[in-house]
């Protein structure tokens, strides 16, 4: 049963849109590139996004360009017949062993599903244990999958093409050509079904298997009421539309795919709103307080790193999407498409995993099962959801999320009912929702281990959060104080307090498990003796550090032997001191905002810093002769105000691993010379458009240029003939209509 739903959908092929460019890309770099090696060019792409229409489409192209000897075909069906499956393996092996071949093969769900299917049991010691032979004659194997790490497993060697979904007017192309059968010209549509196709086109978001089950269903009946109908039902049509090839069952394979460590993770996903953008360091905290991530699974890695490999799972096999990623390549934002969403929703009420409320007025929570886990409460008039009886509605509930989308007027006067009603609370979270007080019951939580308060304007902690002894993470910002408790909370392990109103002692150095600490003042972290803090390897520190002493300072850091990231933010009237940080061995990520006396040879940087990022610091000498020295740096952002000179320049051999440079809002500079030699790895650069690069060509690594538009005139855009690159192109449509403050990407020709 389930490989008769996996067979790939057929709706699709009837309309093509898009594709007969990437089938043309496709032919162009991956087939008539000359490399006579055996490869795999792979497909991949969520489910419903088109693999298998373009492989067809392709392999029709790709066909003309390969020469292939048929005398035998019928004979290998009849013999194919008769075989056994390593018998199989073995024929078509010997087969192909002489030719040259294409082979096709849609919908490879794993790297074991490939293992299988290439798996041939003869000793033959030219067969090297696979069913396609390796030779040179040029073979392809074109595979469609939905998880990238099978792209990878298949050929290494090889970059897959990843589906993008459609754009808003290839969707429109889509659907009309499907609903309209019997329109030519466009103009002709009827305009009330038009504005109803379009809303409708727009909830599909790019998705072409749920675009065309949508135009084939409205093509049967185009009266406005049955059009309505569908339009204010649409996501009930899509799920029961076309039986085994419907959209929710072809999406649910992915979900069906899913190893059981990953279901609660992409279940959890569907409490986060409609186009969310979700963060993943929060997304990492919720998981783990949930015990989705158990320490036993993580071995030697954090829970943490645990947590971040079942995001890029789940990415891989295109169940989220990237919004955002940092300059070291790890996701920092995400979202789920709306299909998908739609999807963990379903599966999560089959579960009793959670309860949604998200219309304008909320009905009473009896209406949800009294099993659910969670709920998720994404309206405006939260205050209205307070003050309905909640005591024998949800009494087990664990997880409570609310999300404010942008509403002033969303605020919570009363919190009160959260601790009498929900008392094995693990996670509560009222980010961006407007709260006036903590009331002192919720020192009552004695279960919770997420307290999410950041952006509700809250000045004040009760003092009963102390008793909140199962707290794991604590994330808020802009208190006034923190109440000196916190040293109680011993299963404490991500503390995030930035913007302390007042500097009061804190003591945090019981917390032997804190793992995290961001935004304790200067002041309150030399109060504390951190050399017992064993498990830190994060810290954010800020405000005032003019009483500092550097080199004292520096001793506290080096106590902390497992930190790997320091962020060191000063107030506006101090000054970083010079440190002396060459003995914090792990050290690999360091962020200093805040002026700086000078940047001299005293100012020891840690041996393996990799990243390193300045701001504010207001040096006039260059601070390129100092940086450059640095010997493993791979990463270094200088951002605004950092540099007060014009002038910077890279001597011969510096920055001999730097591959990112982004010199961001340095409004006085004008020149970046980099003499032969200097910055061979470099491969992104990011500075203002009116900056003069010399010597650019010499940096054989470079793949992109990140330009920052400061005044948009003629001028600017002549400034790009300062780089002198002629092996250089840049598309003109990211030239025209740009606005002060946005970006201008420069890619190379070649391929690197």
């Amino acid at each position: 049963m389930l490989q008769d739903l996996r067979r790939s959908s057929p709706h699709a092929e009837e309309h093509v849109v898009r594709l007969e460019k990437e089938a043309d890309e496709l032919v162009e770099q991956q087939i008539r590139g000359g490399d006579q090696r055996r490869r795999v060019i792979s497909l991949v792409g969520m489910g419903g996004i088109g693999k298998t229409t373009l492989a067809k489409k392709s392999y029709m192209q790709i066909i003309k360009q390969l020469v292939f000897t048929s005398t035998k075909d019928q004979q290998v069906l009849e013999t194919e017949e008769k075989l056994t499956e390593h018998e199989l393996g073995d024929f078509l092996h010997e087969h192909l062993k002489k030719k040259r071949y294409l082979v096709v093969l849609d919908d490879v769900w794993s790297p074991a599903d490939w293992s299988c299917l290439a798996k041939v049991s003869s000793n033959d010691p030219d067969c090297l244990g696979n069913v396609f032979p390796n030779g040179v004659k040029g073979s392809r194997l074109l595979l469609t999958t939905r998880c990238k790490d099978v792209a990878f497993h298949a050929d290494a060697r090889s970059i897959p093409q990843e589906m993008q979904i459609l754009s808003e007017q290839d969707s429109w192309d889509l659907f009309s050509g499907k609903a309209f059968l019997d329109h030519v010209d466009a103009d002709r549509y009827p305009p009330d079904l038009v504005q109803l196709g379009r809303d409708m086109v727009d909830k599909c978001n790019g998705l072409p298997l749920a675009i065309v089950v949508l135009g084939g269903l409205l093509s049967r009946n185009k009266s406005h009421t049955e059009w309505r109908k569908v339009h204010d039902n649409i996501n009930a049509y899509l799920a029961k539309e076309g039986s085994q090839t419907g959209v929710m069952t072809v999406l649910n394979l992915s979900y069906t795919d899913l190893p059981s460590y990953l279901k609660p993770c992409f279940l959890h996903l569907s409490l986060f709103p409609k186009d969310y953008v979700i963060s993943t360091r929060k997304l990492f905290l919720l998981w783990i307080a949930e015990g989705f991530v158990l320490s036993e699974q993580a071995g030697q890695q954090s829970m943490k790193d645990m947590a971040e490999v079942y995001l890029n799972e789940l990415i891989n096999r295109n169940l989220i999407r990237v919004v955002r990623m940092s300059v070291n390549t790890r996701v920092v934002e995400c979202r789920v498409h709306d299909l998908v969403r739609e999807l963990a929703i379903r599966k999560a009420k089959e579960q009793n995993f959670f309860g949604i409320h998200d219309i304008p007025y909320p009905l009473s929570p009896s209406i949800g099962s009294s099993k659910c886990r969670r709920q998720s409460i994404i309206y405006y008039d939260i205050e209205r959801y307070a003050s309905v009886e909640h005591s024998s509605s949800t009494p087990y509930l664990r997880s409570l999320m609310f999300f404010n989308l942008g509403h002033e007027t969303c605020r919570v006067s009363q919190l009160d009912f959260v601790a009498k009603c929900f008392k094995v609370l693990r996670v509560l979270d009222l980010e961006g929702v407007g709260v006036e007080s903590l009331p002192c019951i919720i020192g009552k939580l004695i279960h919770l281990r997420y307290l999410g308060l950041r952006h509700t304007g809250l000045k004040l902690l009760p003092p009963s959060i102390g008793n909140l002894r199962n707290l794991q993470t604590l994330d808020t910002n802009n208190l006034k104080q923190v109440p000196n408790v916190i040293w109680k909370i011993q299963n404490m392990r991500n503390l995030y307090i930035e913007g302390q109103e007042d500097d009061i002692p804190l003591q945090i150095d019981t917390l032997e498990n804190l793992q995290v600490l961001s935004g304790i003042t200067f002041n309150q972290w030399i109060q504390n003796n951190s050399s017992k803090l064993t498990c830190l390897w994060k810290l954010k520190l800020e405000g005032r550090c003019e009483l500092v002493e550097g080199v004292e300072f520096s001793k506290y850091i080096a106590k902390l032997s497992g930190l790997k990231s320091l962020y060191i933010k000063a107030s506006d009237e101090s000054s970083i001191p010079s440190l002396a940080m060459d003995s914090c061995l792990y050290l690999s990520k360091l962020d200093i905002k805040g002026h700086m006396q000078k940047l001299s040879e005293t100012f020891q940087f840690p041996s393996n810093l990799s990243q390193l990022t300045l701001e504010a610091c207001r040096l006039d000498c260059d601070p390129m002769p100092i940086l450059e020295k640095l010997p493993k740096l791979l990463t270094l952002r200088l951002r605004a105000e950092s540099y007060l000179g014009m002038e910077m320049h890279v001597s011969t051999n510096g920055f001999p691993q730097l591959k990112v440079l982004q010199l961001f809002k340095l409004s006085e500079m004008i020149k970046l010379s980099i003499e032969k030699g200097a910055m061979p790895w470099l491969m992104q650069l990011q500075c203002s458009l009116s900056t003069r690069i010399f010597r650019i060509d010499k940096l054989p690594n470079l793949v992109e240029v990140k330009l920052m538009i400061s005044m948009f005139s003629l001028f600017s855009l002549r400034a790009l003939m300062n780089f002198q690159i002629h092996a250089w192109h840049w598309d003109n449509s990211s030239i025209t209509n740009r606005n002060v403050g946005q970006e201008l990407w420069i890619r190379r020709k070649k391929d690197f």
